[in-house]
């Protein structure tokens, strides 16, 4: 059964922003305070690139192929998740937490799961696949209650 008790962490992040956050009370009616806050400014794709794709030569005579563009806005997500991977050994290594909760888009806790340390993955007793960044941190607490409780 995974109870959402004093003192465990919950990481609520997205590509861009992130909410450490813990939990001062208990499963029955948690009360999260933040802790940190992180946030990237990420534009859009479109925004981070000025030139058109590069070209490059093809088999055929004067025939030339575009090459594909790097994503910048993926990058910087992918980026972002490995910088909270690292902040979260370094609280770990730091015995900050001994439980944590892992609050996430499914792409982003992919990413986030890949680049964990073995200090860190051992403390994540449940992981949420939803984005719940932009909600105030009383409606996490109720949506984080109501995903644990299904798990029981």
């Amino acid at each position: 059964m995974i109870e959402l008790r004093q003192g465990t962490w919950v990481l609520v992040a997205d590509g861009e922003k992130a909410m450490f956050l813990e939990n001062l009370t208990d499963g029955e009616d948690p009360y999260l305070r933040v802790l940190r806050h992180e946030e990237q400014e990420n534009p859009r794709h479109g925004e981070q690139t000025s030139d058109r794709p590069g070209r490059m030569p093809d088999a055929g005579v004067g025939q030339r192929s575009s090459m594909q563009e790097a994503d910048w806005h993926k990058l910087a997500k992918d980026r972002f998740a490995s910088e909270m991977a690292d902040l979260l050994y370094r609280y770990a290594h730091m015995n900050a937490f001994s439980r944590i909760v892992l609050v996430a888009p499914s792409k982003v806790l992919g990413a986030l799961r890949d680049q964990l340390h073995k200090e860190v993955s051992q403390r994540v007793i449940a992981e949420v696949s939803k984005d719940m960044t932009n909600h105030p941190v009383n409606e996490v607490e109720r949506l984080l209650k109501t995903e644990l409780a299904a798990r029981r």
